[in-house]
């Protein structure tokens, strides 16, 4: 296990290597600047600023200049809000994208399971129709359907919830971002569970365990087992998804995320800070894949990393 933890943390450093540069290179041939404005500036301000950023320099230069400063854990400044480092914004804006996110994966973890399991204990019945049909809703409805839906009607209509604000992350501000984050998920994971029961209670060994007269409780536990591989595959993506923020439900609650952060940086050419959320989603997505490979090993004793 630990040769296949080391062999899979140099391929890391090899894929945010790649990351990196194709991220640096793309940003740069893209027409336009980070100080490109609708009402020029004047030349020799331009050439202060290029100069004070280093975009004046070759871009060879530029990308080792930024190579240098990763490897000193120096993400750079911003451009756009020139009184902070990408380092200080992506600080402030993470925790609060990765309390949300968490918070959405586990309540999502725990309804889509919890109702999968039990749509497919009940396969071909009233529940497991309705459980399907509720699980479909909430997979085809995007997020900038959800989330308006939800201000009306816990918002507008009947006053519980704020429809938006962050508050310092007052727990009422959190109950309707929380809910849009995890409804989609939530619903993936009912019908990835769903699948796998059956095809878990269908199995020879499930049938084995019915043949000597074992309790249902212990068929349950053996074929939820038996399932659960495909279902924490999911969550390992998903983890590094809603844990880096959500654009559109970022926007419409007014929350200061990652999302947010990305978008602003993405619009304005903020040339650092985008490197800096690309990098941050990067590594969270080989971190959580690296997790879910684990994972496997718990969960089937079949599975070795040698």
């Amino acid at each position: 296990m630990q040769r296949y933890i080391a062999t899979r943390l140099l391929y890391a450093v090899v894929t945010l290597f790649a990351v990196t540069t194709l991220a640096f290179f793309l940003m740069r041939v893209a027409p336009g600047g980070p100080f490109n404005l609708e009402r020029p500036l004047d030349p020799r301000v331009m050439e202060n600023i290029h100069r004070h950023y280093h975009l004046d320099e070759p871009l060879w230069r530029q990308y080792w200049r930024y190579l240098c400063g990763l490897a000193h854990g120096d993400l750079g400044p911003s451009f756009t809000w020139q009184d902070f480092s990408v380092g200080a914004l992506l600080a402030h804006a993470f925790p609060i994208s990765a309390g949300l996110g968490a918070a959405a994966l586990a309540l999502a973890a725990t309804v889509g399971i919890a109702a999968g399991a039990f749509a497919a204990f009940r396969h071909r019945g009233a529940a497991d129709q309705a459980t399907l049909v509720v699980a479909t809703l909430g997979v085809a409805l995007p997020s900038f359907v959800i989330a308006p839906a939800l201000q009306l009607l816990f918002g507008l209509t009947l006053g519980w919830l704020p429809i938006g604000g962050w508050e310092d992350g007052g727990v009422s501000c959190l109950v309707l971002p929380i809910a849009t984050l995890a409804a989609p998920q939530a619903a993936v994971i009912a019908r990835l569970t769903r699948a796998s029961m059956i095809e878990a209670l269908a199995s020879p060994s499930i049938r084995t365990l019915r043949a000597y007269g074992m309790p249902r409780s212990i068929i349950r536990r053996h074929a939820l087992r038996a399932a659960l591989a495909p279902i924490v595959s999911y969550l390992g993506p998903a983890a590094a998804a809603l844990m880096t923020g959500s654009v559109v439900v970022e926007t419409i609650f007014g929350i200061p995320g990652i999302g947010r952060s990305f978008v602003d940086g993405a619009l304005n050419r903020d040339y650092t800070l985008v490197m800096g959320a690309t990098l941050l989603v990067a590594s969270l997505v080989i971190a959580f894949n690296l997790l879910v490979d684990i994972a496997y090993a718990a969960i089937d004793p079949r599975v070795r990393h040698d």
